[in-house]
């Protein structure tokens, strides 16, 4: 089992920046690699950024420029640095556990309880 801790979310105003954390506990060792995602009313729960063991990160298109993943280890938590924020990043982010395998991540059973970011002026 692992648990998922997320924070950071708020309302800030477009252009703003914002830095989410997700901090893991439980059997973390069986960690292979980490992802947030995003979910905005009505739409479907889609794939932001993952980061392998090894500390690489991948992004989505949209978010690609704007927003950097990052892990401390020694907590363990991993990071969201949100930077250029758009009123279309509104959404509640949530972090997940799972497994990355040729530059893909696949969503693992155990995710955080999501964090509301909110971009409007």
């Amino acid at each position: 089992q692992v648990r998922l801790v997320e924070s950071g979310g708020g309302l800030v105003q477009p252009g703003g920046s914002l830095t989410l954390s997700c901090a893991a506990s439980g059997s973390i060792d069986s960690i292979n690699a980490m992802g947030w995602y995003r979910q905005a009313p009505g739409q479907e729960r889609d794939l932001v950024a993952f980061i392998t063991s090894d500390g690489s990160a991948n992004y989505a298109d949209s978010v690609k420029g704007r927003f950097t993943m990052f892990r401390d280890n020694a907590n363990p938590t991993v990071y969201l640095q949100m930077n250029s924020l758009k009123p279309e990043d509104t959404a509640v982010y949530y972090c997940n556990s799972g497994v990355a395998s040729s530059g893909s991540y696949h969503f693992g059973d155990f995710w955080g309880q999501g964090t509301q970011v909110t971009v409007s002026s």
